[in-house]
Formats: structure tokens, sequence, C-alpha cells
């Protein structure tokens, strides 16, 4: 099955996808047979799903008779993915995620600016799946310092990263002023929350981030943080950014996101996760997040590989710890690349999981979080070094991306379901669904509809083996498709069938709040 290519049939599964005459009483869509698992009503039995414009109508051991028919005998039905950490938000990114089991995939770490841009971009050129974004701050940030006009595109982002100023400079009471209005001007058009990239701006102000999460709370909306320090090594440590986030939340009462718990906290996860349990404990509004990788990507110029002691900070983290392609940097291209090119993508491997058990256990701690979230901070796809945009499909053996652009949910599903056993499927499902639905819910009432697999809820639902479903991506050669998902239904629509993906549907809907 390694031989498959990324729109190949898998192979073994007795499954029929049946076009038939609608007959009167019938549904434009049903799924027969299948075992069909709820994770917030804790329904695990064979029913028959009815859906009808675009919403699930029926979950019964019935008959039920449709216009399409898919028989999942064998197989799970369950509520499509939801991935709350996507910086991938492209045609052939979400394409990627959608043979990955996700069916909603939002930027909320980073965000975007300009919002309304943002949507009517994607209404524009269509999405495989559904898509929202959070407001960014780092780029309001980024155009008042610099006196630049905020663009959608990643690339701009990228462009920015070797200017000290936004990264390092205190902002006045002028230009937080500035940068709050950009803010509440996202939110107006329809933002998720505030996305808060605090870890590449580590110098900016303590009250500037007070500010901020006072907005979010008059404003009712989260925020996703990703943590102001990377170091187990006081001062300046990651724990120094956790107590920051739980302070910030309990002062101003904002629902606060933890962004990747797994790469900020690092080898200090025993004691950062006591600190977010017991704020939990007491009523600080605080979820988590993780992906089950030990390796992160960002660009090589980011603020927090500066400094002379940053690699002691990370535990005496190499250099050639960070790839390209799947190969170790030398100390050499290291630095020229920080120096040259400080835009560059790169991997950094923080622990190592797949050959160090001690390590295999503390990324544990983070992915298992009670009632944390899987996500991926995955990214779009690139060919030498070119973003690949637009209507293409399938990608380039050779694309480049980090892997848990293609891999994250079945590797989850694939390690800690049915390799380690150390959740079940129904409690692994509210992980990569439910929960992610309930994060957003209180903000996002659209959220209310989604992870879940109940009448009246969004018919965005994967039909999967629970017995093959896995990762092939890997660091080297990331560009594979995952398998086992048979079936990926976006608000109704069939987008993979019998392991083929459709590229002529486009059933990708905007997630927003109403503005």
């Amino acid at each position: 099955m390694r031989g498959l290519n990324a729109v190949g049939l898998i192979l073994g599964l007795v499954l029929s996808f049946t076009p038939a005459v609608a007959q009167e009483g019938s549904y434009d869509l049903v799924i027969l047979n299948g075992r069909a698992i709820d994770p917030e009503t804790g329904l695990d039995a064979v029913r028959n799903i009815g859906v009808e414009d675009g919403r699930i109508v029926a979950v019964t051991e019935d008959a039920l008779e449709g216009a399409q028919v898919i028989d999942a005998e064998g197989l799970v039905v369950a509520p499509g993915f939801i991935d709350l950490h996507a910086h991938g938000m492209s045609i052939p990114a979400g394409r990627m995620q959608a043979f990955d089991g996700v069916t909603t995939a939002l930027e909320l770490e980073a965000g975007v600016l300009p919002v309304a841009g943002f949507y009517e971009k994607a209404a524009e050129e269509g999405r495989a799946i559904n898509y929202g974004a959070s407001v960014s701050w780092a780029y309001a940030r980024i155009a008042e310092f610099t006196d630049t006009a905020p663009s959608t595109d990643m690339e701009w982002f990228a462009d920015f990263m070797g200017e000290p100023s936004w990264q390092y400079d205190l902002a006045s009471q002028t230009q937080r002023a500035a940068i709050m209005n950009m803010v509440q001007q996202g939110l107006d058009e329809g933002a998720l929350g505030i996305g808060v990239l605090l870890g590449y701006a580590p110098e900016s102000g303590r009250r500037e981030y007070y500010e901020l999460h006072q907005l979010a709370a008059e404003n009712d909306v989260p925020t996703f943080t990703h943590a102001r320090f990377l170091s187990n090594v006081e001062p300046d440590s990651s724990f120094e950014g956790f107590e920051e986030m739980v302070a910030v939340s309990a002062a101003t009462g904002a629902h606060m996101h933890v962004c990747h718990l797994n790469s900020i906290a690092q080898r200090d996860i025993p004691t950062i996760r006591q600190m977010i349990e017991g704020a939990q404990a007491r009523g600080v509004p605080i979820t988590v997040e993780a992906y089950p990788y030990g390796a992160g990507a960002t660009s090589i110029g980011a603020a927090m590989f500066q400094g002379e002691d940053w690699q002691a900070r990370m535990g005496g983290i190499e250099k050639s710890d960070f790839t390209r392609d799947g190969d170790p940097l030398s100390d050499e291209e290291f630095d020229r690349l920080q120096a040259e090119a400080p835009g560059t993508d790169i991997v950094v491997h923080f622990i190592h999981p797949d050959t160090n058990e001690a390590d295999a256990e503390i990324l544990a701690q983070s992915v298992l979080y009670p009632g944390g979230a899987i996500a991926s901070d995955g990214g779009d796809w690139a060919l030498d070094g070119e973003r690949i945009t637009g209507n293409v499909w399938p990608l380039p053996e050779d694309a480049e991306s980090h892997p848990r652009s293609a891999g994250t949910f079945s590797k989850f599903l694939r390690v800690y379901v049915r390799e380690k056993e150390a959740l079940s499927l129904v409690d692994a499902l509210a992980k990569t669904s439910l929960i992610p639905a309930q994060i957003l819910g209180e903000s996002v009432p659209q959220m209310k509809r989604k992870g879940r697999l109940q009448e009246g809820a969004d018919a965005d639902i994967v039909v999967f083996d629970p017995e093959t479903v896995s990762d092939r991506a890997t660091f080297a050669r990331p560009a594979q498709t995952s398998e086992g998902f048979s079936f990926v239904i976006v608000g109704g629509t069939p987008l993979i069938s019998k392991g083929v993906l459709d590229t002529g549907v486009m059933p990708g809907r905007p997630v927003r709040r109403a503005h």
C-alpha cells in the first residue's frame, strides 16, 4: 500500500458509491451500515446516516434510500476533522489535508490581515475544504512599524522576518492604539479571534499584550498565542511565557488558546502541564492543542533563533537539527541563510520521539493532554522555493513542506490509538473534531454544528478504516497523502470517493463570525 499515489484507490475495501434515481422521501446522500461515532453523545454503533441540503438529517437504524449511496460496512463514520492551526490556505493545501480527514482548516495562530480580503479571495478561487481565519496582531504590528499595507499572503510576512523594529521595539501609546484599531477592524469583518505570534516579537511590551486581551474579552473572542519565549532555561524561558499567558487570561477573562503546546513547552512539559491544569481547575479559560511530531517549521530568521546563547537555551540543540528538504544544515549554511535569507523555511527537530523513548514520552504529555485538540501547524506547499498555488492536483512528488501538512491526523490515530493504545477511538475522535469545535463554539455559532455526527449538524463526514488509516508523509518525502480515508464529505458533497479526489468540486465554505 506504500506505493499508492495521491489519488490511487485504497485496496481491500468493500465499498460502493452508487448513483441512483432519487425516490420520493429519499435523501441527497445516505451512508449505510457504518460504525457511526459521535464523540459528544458517545454514540458508537452501526447506524445509517441521511444527508439533505448539506446537513445530517437522520442517524438511525432504519433503512434509508438516497440519490447517492455509500455502503460503509466495516468502516468508521465520524465527524470530519477540524484543524485549528492550518497555515496552508491554498487549494492544494486543502486537498492534501482532505486525505488526512480534515474537512475544516482554520488559520488561527498567525491570522490574516486584511480579513475581508482573505475571505473574498478564498471565495473567488474556491476551496476544497471549509476555511476561516483570525485577525493577525503580528501583521498589524508590522504594518504600523514599517508603514506598509498588510497583505494576506504569507510571503509578505516572511519578507519582514529580518526587520527588527516590529520584533524588538516597544510600541508607543499612539502605535498601540493604531495596532488595536487594525485588530478591531479585522474582528468587525468576521475574524474568528485574534492570532498572536508573540514568539516572533518577544520584546513587544507586556502592556500591549494585556491590552490585546482586553480587546479580545470585550469582543468575546479567543486569542491564539505562540508563547513569547522558546527556552527551557531561565530567565526568558518557556515556563515564563506560559506564566504570562495564564496571568493575562486570568486578569482579563479572555479565552486563551495555547498553540502547539508540544513545541513550545519542549522538555519542560511536565511542569508546564501542571501549571495549565491548575489554572483550568481554578476557572481560567485556557485551551490547548498539539501535533504528534517532534519537529516544528518556521523561518530561519525567527527571533527565537537569535542571540549568543539561543542553542543552549533550547537544550543544546545543534544547527544540524535544522533541515531543508530532509537534509541537515551545516553550521556554515545555517549562518549564511540567517544572514542572507532570513525568510527561508526550515524544519527544526527539537526532540526525537521516533528514536528516543524518553522524547516520545515528552511528546505524549502534550498530545494526550486532557481536553486538548489535535492541530497540525501545517503549511502551504512549495517547489524549488516557490509556493504552489491555484487549482493544482496532484502535487509534484518533490513538493516541499513539513510532513504534518499531510499526515498529522492519520499519524495521531496510527500511533496513539492503534499502536500505543493510549486512548480509545471515541476519545481520539473527540480530539480531532468535537473539542476543536467546542473551543470556538461560544464565539462562532457555526462551530456548534461541526465536529458532531448528529441530526442538525453540518454534513462534514469522514469514512475510514481504523485498521489501515496511516500517514505516509516523511521529512524527506512529505508530499505523500495519508491512506485509509475512503470517503471525505464536505457540506454533503463527496470530495474524496473510494480514495480518489474529485477535482471538479470545491465544496469548502467560509467559517466566519457574524459581522
